[in-house]
């Protein structure tokens, strides 16, 4: 049982209510999640032979338990590749991770891609972009979720790919694309060598996020915060490790992307217990909770939120605050956030227990968002 301040006791927490919790999902691959049975329809249409005949066969599959690091899990990701390579394809898989995303109560989804990897059969830059922004918008039209892009760059390519895609970033900023990111494996391959494309999009007001502290150590994180200027860190498991950096994040309310079960798979923590989820919460990080690749790793939203229950200890007010952070440190404009998050505080402080004055996110909230 779960203490009140009251003294009085409140039920475990039910799968049932994470489901209900509003939640914000900030950290999402496109192109890690797939539908298995959507993988198996494309690449019959598509003449593209799957490792697995069936979809049981196929989940199974494509969960990557066996990873030694990082650059093993990415692997998997050529399979989905193979059959994102038309419009009608993507648009699919755009609609399908949205929708699903709304059924674990998820109101607000930044997916990101790197389109590039989208062009291996002709079609040019954009076309991926106009395809998952369809697909998103009729999610939007039947589900309750909003979704936005954040566009991928990638570390294992040349720079000049990183600042078309910078630009191509830019040139859909006022169409759903909401930020830039880089992707990819850490380890011999800096952020700093991106500087460039990061600086256009800086130089241009749009945000930006980085993948680092993942796979390679805190000057992974010293670089997407002090050469390429992030807003916010994928992932950022190894932050724990230089006391300062952590201090400079945690003043400065940067955005931490935690991932836990893909951590846990890529061998950046060695078990949900010894993430550091726990312990950046506790000391006043902006944290988050997201599902990085749902196929990959087998996951939800909701799964994740219910690792941080079993395995961390966290109470429902903890995870309220968890949920209102990622609506906080969205890459929405501010009319835009604000709005969703007044919709979801009265919603948030019912799940609670609270009154709409005494929510546990009611003074995260009014610190962060300035005056009304």
């Amino acid at each position: 049982m779960t203490e009140r301040d009251d003294g009085g006791a409140r039920p475990p927490i039910s799968r049932e209510l994470l489901v209900r919790l509003p939640k914000a999902e900030l950290h999402c691959h496109l192109d890690g999640s797939v539908r298995p049975e959507t993988l198996l329809d494309l690449g019959e249409e598509l003449g593209v032979p799957m490792p697995r005949a069936t979809a049981d066969e196929l989940r199974d599959y494509m969960r990557v338990d066996d990873a030694r690091h990082l650059e093993d899990y990415l692997e998997r990701f050529e399979i989905t590749l193979s059959v994102m390579q038309t419009e009608p394809a993507i648009e699919r898989i755009a609609y399908e991770l949205a929708a699903d995303a709304a059924a674990e109560g998820v109101r607000y989804l930044e997916a990101r891609f790197a389109p590039v990897l989208n062009t291996r059969r002709g079609l040019d830059l954009g076309a991926p972009v106009d395809a998952v922004l369809r697909g998103f918008a009729r999610a939007e039209r039947e589900h309750d979720v909003v979704a936005r892009v954040i566009v991928c760059a990638l570390r294992n390519q040349p720079l000049d790919l990183a600042v078309a895609q910078a630009r191509l970033a830019l040139d859909y900023r006022k169409h759903g694309v909401v930020g830039f990111d880089l992707a990819g494996g850490e380890a011999g391959n800096p952020a700093r060598r991106f500087k460039e494309a990061f600086q256009i999009v800086r130089d241009n007001d749009m945000a930006c996020t980085c993948h680092a502290g993942e796979g390679f150590g805190p000057e992974s994180v010293r670089d997407a915060v002090h050469v390429c200027g992030c807003d916010r860190v994928g992932h950022g498991t190894r932050i724990i490790e230089d006391a300062s950096l952590f201090d400079y994040i945690n003043d400065r309310r940067i955005c931490v992307e935690c991932c836990l079960t893909s951590n846990v798979q890529t061998r950046a923590t060695s078990s949900y217990e010894t993430h550091p989820f726990r312990e950046y919460f506790d000391r006043g990080l902006n944290v988050v909770l997201n599902t990085d690749n749902r196929l990959m790793s087998g996951t939800t939203l909701v799964d994740e939120y219910e690792h941080a229950v079993r395995r961390l200890g966290f109470t429902l007010d903890e995870l309220a605050v968890v949920a209102l952070n990622g609506f906080q440190s969205s890459f929405l404009p501010y009319p835009e956030r604000r709005a969703l998050i007044h919709r979801v505080e009265s919603e948030i402080a019912a799940l609670t227990g609270h009154g709409a004055g005494e929510s546990p996110v009611t003074a995260e909230s009014a610190l962060l968002e300035g005056p009304q």
